[in-house]
């Protein structure tokens, strides 16, 4: 199984040992923790997986740049 590290290439991901996260089914009514345990139950790995045909591969980087920092940059990048 395929952990998203930095070493991974999307471009050798075998798509058919892959889900496609249109197939993933979230019953809301469900409490918050069922809620994920039910996601990783039905997509197996949540860092590689298809979405409408394209690999997607989640990884992080070893840094003290929060999200919000990064997202923040960027949407003053744009304007």
């Amino acid at each position: 199984m395929m952990d998203g590290g930095e070493n991974f290439d999307v471009r050798k991901a075998d798509r058919a040992a892959l889900c496609d996260i249109r197939n993933v089914v979230i019953d809301t009514t469900l409490p918050c923790k069922e809620r994920i345990k039910s996601y990783i139950d039905q997509i197996g790995n949540p860092y590689c997986y298809v979405d409408d045909g394209v690999v997607v591969a989640i990884g992080y980087a070893d840094t003290q740049v929060s999200l919000q920092d990064r997202l923040k940059s960027y949407v003053s990048s744009l304007g």
